[in-house]
């Protein structure tokens, strides 16, 4: 089986600035269009966001979408029309199927401090559904030197679950340590982000913010070069 590797350099990413949120887009959104980059596989937004002190999202509208944050520093507090008020913090994931339609809103719940957060979109296997809406608190030591799994497509696994043949997983990871992943699914492929400090998988090294797709791979090896925090996601690559 021969593996192909798909690079993003952090600084490749889509930027915008709005003053009160700064953004970069690994894959197109909004104002930033790359045909090259229209997602991997079944992912399709892989958002990086800053929203300063007291700023945020109003109420916006989504549908047929799964609609995944975790929070990276400080409070995000969300509302949306199915009733769900509530604050998200570095630990937390929330999910949304948003399936035939939500509206929802997130801001910077503090006063004093910027709140920074990944938004994730993942398409659904199956459209339309009623909407939902989850989050779960894990406990950090559970990454340690190894994957916690974060999310996946059975509601009965570990972690949140969405409307496709996903799964998600956070490691942090020391400075020389090495774990292998072994796919769930033949067929998916895995993007892994590096949230901070250097990894290699294979010949590729990455640094913070750098995102590294891999098709057609049973397993791979990661290393941290430093202490270094991952976020790997395995997805379809057909859907």
């Amino acid at each position: 089986m021969i593996e192909k590797y798909i690079k993003h350099k952090s600084e490749s990413r889509g930027h915008a600035n709005h003053g009160w949120l700064d953004t970069y887009h690994t894959f197109s959104f909004a104002n930033y269009y790359n045909p090259a980059r229209m997602g991997f596989g079944a992912l399709r937004v892989l958002n990086d966001d800053t929203v300063e002190a007291g700023k945020g999202f109003g109420m916006h509208p989504h549908d047929n979408m799964e609609i995944i944050s975790i929070p990276l520093e400080g409070d995000l507090e969300h509302k949306d029309n199915m009733g769900n008020a509530s604050v998200i913090k570095s630990g937390d994931v929330q999910v949304m199927s948003a399936g035939t339609g939500v509206l929802h809103g997130e801001k910077n719940k503090n006063s004093h401090a910027p709140v920074k957060f990944l938004q994730i979109w993942v398409v659904p296997n199956k459209r339309n559904v009623a909407p939902r809406y989850d989050q779960m608190t894990f406990d950090k030591k559970g990454r340690e030197n190894k994957l916690q799994q974060i999310l996946s497509h059975d509601p009965d696994d570990e972690g949140v679950w969405i409307y496709q043949d996903a799964w998600f997983h956070l490691g942090d990871l020391d400075k020389d340590f090495s774990l292998t992943y072994s796919l769930k699914r033949r067929g998916n492929g895995v993007y892994v982000f590096v949230l901070t400090g250097k990894i290699s998988i294979g010949n590729h090294a990455l640094d913070s913010r750098d995102g590294l797709g891999i098709i057609d791979a049973e397993e791979i090896e990661i290393k941290a070069n430093i202490d270094a925090e991952i976020l790997l996601m395995e997805v379809p690559m057909s859907f």
